[in-house]
């Protein structure tokens, strides 16, 4: 999806939809990536293009160069993109699914996912917060509790009688 509406600080700052539908989130923020951006993709004829000579004039630009881009750049895929970005130091992230995130190979090599235990006793990974105390990851606490298994402590706390809960728990 595109992104909301406003005015933008950078010309080049969007997701783009290419190849397969993939979707990749591209950034082009400064003249000397902009530069870059059109070397490597050999866009000689938006380098010289006066209306685009800084990134002023980009974000002047924008209702008519991102359209423009995006047409350039549907026919590689995320993966071609994320390559030629990451080889010239742009800024870049491809955009995937939840389920993705398991995959991750930056997620798997910064300790980022943990095994988690579910009730039936299965072990999954799941995905941990971003946030290090005393540089060191948060980890699980403890595996998600039961179907129903705090209701009464919950509902008591929320002022609940013993005998209102009675009739919650066994509404026959």
């Amino acid at each position: 999806a595109p992104m909301p509406e406003r005015i933008s600080a950078w010309g080049v700052y969007d997701v783009f939809v290419v190849k397969d539908g993939e979707q990749i989130f591209l950034a082009v923020v400064s003249d000397t990536a902009w530069k870059i951006f059109c070397d490597v993709f050999n866009y000689p004829d938006l380098l010289a293009d006066p209306r685009l000579a800084n990134n002023n004039q980009r974000v002047l630009a924008r209702d008519w160069l991102i359209p423009l881009l995006r047409e350039r750049l549907k026919d590689f895929s995320a993966q071609e993109l994320s390559d030629v970005f990451e080889k010239n130091a742009l800024p870049y992230a491809p955009i995937t699914a939840p389920q993705d995130l398991l995959e991750d190979p930056h997620l798997k090599a910064t300790g980022g996912l943990a095994p988690l235990e579910l009730n039936d006793g299965r072990t999954v990974n799941t995905v941990l917060l971003p946030l290090s105390l005393n540089q060191e990851r948060l980890k699980v606490r403890q595996s998600a509790p039961h179907l129903g298994e705090h209701n009464e402590s919950l509902l008591s706390s929320l002022g609940y009688s013993a005998e209102a809960i009675q009739k919650l728990s066994n509404p026959s």
